[in-house]
Parts: C-alpha cells; structure tokens; sequence
C-alpha cells in the first residue's frame, strides 16, 4: 500500500504511511540476528550489549520512514511530515522529524513517476510539480510493483485541489478557440 487516507472532508486530506511488512521483517530478522548473537555467545556482558545495540541500530536503520501529507484547503498549504526512528535515536529524540510546508496554489500538476530500486526492479511514486519548476515528491521511497495504488492517489490530490478542472477548462477553451476560427473560414 502506497498510502492510506486518514481523513478526508472538502477542505481537509490527510494522507499517511508507516513502514510496511518487508520493513518491518527486515528489522525483526536484523535485531534477531543480535538477540541469538549475544544469546549464544560465550563473551562478558558487554560483548554481548555491543551485539545486541549493533544489530538493533542497522536494523532500525533499515525501517522506513513514518510519512504524512496534510493538504488544508482552510490554511491553503501542504505539509508533508516524516518521522526517521534511526534519526531520532541517534540525535536522542531531538531530530528525526522532517517537515515541508508549501502552498496548495503553487501545486501545478501531480504525476506517477517510476523510479529504479537495485535489484528489486521497478518503483512508483506521487511527485508534486509547482509553478516555479521544482518538484517533490510526497514520499521519500517508492512503492515496489503497485502502480494501480499510486495512481489512485494521485488522482485523489488532482480531484482533491481541482487540477483536473483547470485541466478541463483549459481544454475546452482551447477547443472553442479552434471551433470559432474554423467557421471563420470559407468554405470550398
């Protein structure tokens, strides 16, 4: 799952992701392998906390991220929040926590873009495109396989702030612009 939405009303879109099974195993299997280290080991006391506090680091290392996207029609902004375990036990609770706030009115466009995991193959993301040409995206790693549920978000936020209105607008402008000039001209 690429994201789940936590809240949504007409001025309000609260999305959210945790780490996700594969993160979570990976972390137990890592942590595990410090447990059954200093378990079976015949070292002192403090070889065997050095085992266990390694192995819990690299394996909190390894967790992804803890995101949020808030879009507040009412404050007219975008925060996107992220939460890092490995940052916030190494800075002892100080760091960690991430934050970028934009303006919902400099959110251009909003696309799918693939990005290549090593040896996993292929990833998706929702990117955010602003009027001054910078982009970001919403999350900070990419979803392996599911291209159907990155896609239904970033159709949610394009219906959510109203780009697919502009879209048609725009459209249907330039139509009637070319319907117009074509009765203009003579027909032979």
């Amino acid at each position: 799952m690429y994201m789940l939405v936590e809240n949504r009303t007409s001025s309000h879109l609260h999305l959210k992701r945790s780490p996700g099974v594969r993160s979570w195993s990976l972390f137990v299997g890592i942590a595990s392998v410090g447990l059954a280290a200093a378990y079976y080991s015949a070292d002192s006391l403090a070889w065997k906390l050095f085992y266990m506090a390694g192995c819990f680091f690299v394996a909190a290392q390894n967790l992804e991220q803890w995101e949020e996207a808030v879009f507040d029609k009412n404050k007219g902004t975008i925060c996107l929040k992220t939460f890092n375990l490995y940052k916030k036990l190494l800075t002892f609770s100080k760091g960690g926590n991430e934050q970028v706030v934009a303006l919902l009115t400099e959110i251009q466009d909003v696309k799918v873009e693939e990005e290549t995991v090593r040896y996993f193959g292929k990833g998706f993301l929702v990117v955010l495109l602003f009027v001054t040409g910078f982009s970001h995206p919403l999350t900070q790693s990419a979803v392996l396989g599911c291209r159907s549920d990155v896609e239904a978000i970033a159709k949610l936020i394009t219906s959510f702030l109203g780009l697919n209105r502009i879209e048609n607008q725009q459209d249907f402008s330039q139509s009637s612009d070319t319907e117009a000039s074509d009765v203009d001209d003579p027909q032979e």
